[in-house]
């Protein structure tokens, strides 16, 4: 259960993040003001990755790639490339797309152009956009 949810919200923590992060570049790229909307845009993309997060860390301590990982060992783990996606990679990317989208919008709220604050979003959701989908678990996942 905990697993399809992890997956489910998934497609909407990377859809949600590809809007903000297009949304930014369009933003940067025809000078537009940053708007109630744009800050509304970011700042979902923040709640649901931080949803996603939560999600996640209750999926990996239940699932069984954490128990191999507890029985086999973590030199065990890192020779099976399967089970160190799951346990190492996947994680790790993860939470540093999370860091990055935080720290993104933390950000740009001390930018005092709308110029500024589109590139700052266009640049930390664009990380952790690149991120995410280098460590999607695409076999798995559809």
């Amino acid at each position: 259960m905990i697993k399809m949810t992890h997956s489910g919200w998934a497609y909407i923590a990377l859809l949600i993040l590809i809007v903000a992060f297009i949304n930014a570049i369009i933003g940067l790229t025809s000078n537009k003001e940053f708007k109630d909307k744009d800050l509304r845009i970011s700042l979902f993309t923040l709640i649901i990755a931080h949803i996603q997060l939560i999600i996640g860390f209750i999926a990996y301590f239940t699932s069984d790639y954490f128990t191999s990982l507890v029985e086999n060992g973590m030199g065990a783990t890192m020779k099976d490339a399967v089970v160190r996606l799951f346990v190492v990679e996947h994680p790790l990317m993860m939470i540093l797309a999370v860091v990055f989208i935080t720290i993104g919008f933390s950000k740009h709220k001390s930018k005092t152009t709308d110029k500024a604050k589109f590139k700052t979003i266009a640049i930390f959701y664009g990380i952790a956009l690149l991120l995410v989908l280098s460590r999607i678990p695409w076999d798995h996942w559809f």
